[in-house]
């Protein structure tokens, strides 16, 4: 007789979740809905006491767990309060407001398989905002440590990493929780992942990832300012790369025109510029800061076109 084949490696989804019940619940049942045969749990982490809905649904092969961020407070602790609970092969990441396509874990899981020693595999986006959907997915199947240190490329979004459990423990560790209120710490946590490992990309897009008024870093500038500071400092790295400096240098220099620190900003796109002279997040930061146009405005137009700064 043939032997029985082998079940699908299981896989233990983390949604860091804090006050918004609805769209939680919309991302709890695309996780649930997957077309993956192997068991897929699902891990809410609660961050700063927020609430959850009643009554989350749990069913066989779908088994769903709440527990409370006992790390530190914000989105980088809650992940890693997630994964600390986390015993299958493989872990994967959905932010609460983030919709998962139907095939991504079957497809995900079948694509690290294929790739010896590979920690992560993404996957392609549609960024979701007002009436506006843009499809943003990459078309390569490697990214490496220098091609993210020369830009962020958005399409890796954590809303699609999967990770080998094991090897995220013994290569790259944690989510950073030292960033300045966990903006970026998604970027650090690629930059860690490439040193490691090439990043496996399938360049379809199966996460819908919505912007909205909402989201979390909506108009944080001085957080914003500061976590990117933090990563210049944090990776030397960028001074080989004067294009990927000018990148983080103009969207420091935004947030402090948007922020008010208009003296400030000047001087920071500025540095840009010397780095880079076409980077536009630097002369759009100067064009805030000397009043020619609102950060919100340039925020919504950008956002329509599925782009951040």
């Amino acid at each position: 007789m043939p032997e029985p084949l082998s079940a699908p490696p299981s896989v233990t989804v983390v949604i860091p979740t804090k006050d918004r019940p609805e769209l939680l619940l919309r991302a709890i049942a695309a996780v649930q809905d997957q077309d993956y045969e192997g068991v897929v749990e699902t891990v809410v982490v609660v961050d700063e006491g927020g609430r959850t809905p009643d009554g989350m649904p749990s069913r066989p092969g779908r088994p769903l767990s709440v527990v409370a961020n006992d790390r530190s407070p914000g989105l980088a602790g809650a992940r890693n309060a997630g994964v600390d609970r986390v015993s299958t092969p493989f872990v994967a990441f959905c932010d609460d407001d983030d919709v998962w396509h139907p095939s991504k874990l079957r497809r995900q899981v079948a694509a690290v398989q294929q790739v010896p020693g590979a920690v992560l595999v993404t996957c392609g986006i549609r960024v979701v905002y007002e009436q506006t959907t843009v499809v943003r997915a990459l078309p390569r199947t490697r990214i490496g440590f220098d091609d993210l240190l020369r830009s962020r490329l958005t399409e890796l979004h954590p809303s699609t990493f999967l990770l080998d459990t094991a090897r995220l423990r013994s290569q790259v560790g944690p989510v950073e929780e030292d960033i300045p209120g966990s903006y970026a710490e998604d970027y650090d946590f690629l930059l860690r992942v490439a040193r490691a490992s090439p990043v496996v990309n399938l360049p379809e897009a199966m996460v819908d990832v919505h912007w909205h008024r909402r989201s979390y870093f909506a108009g944080r500038w001085d957080t914003i300012s500061a976590a990117l500071r933090w990563l210049l400092a944090r990776y030397p790295e960028f001074d080989r790369e004067p294009a990927g400096r000018a990148r983080v240098l103009g969207q420091i220099a935004f947030a402090d025109a948007a922020a008010g620190r208009r003296r400030g900003a000047v001087a920071v796109a500025v540095r840009a510029l010397r780095d880079r002279p076409q980077e536009l997040r630097a002369v759009v930061a100067l064009a805030v800061a000397t009043g020619l146009v609102r950060p919100a405005w340039v925020l919504a137009a950008l956002h329509r076109r599925g782009r951040g700064v």
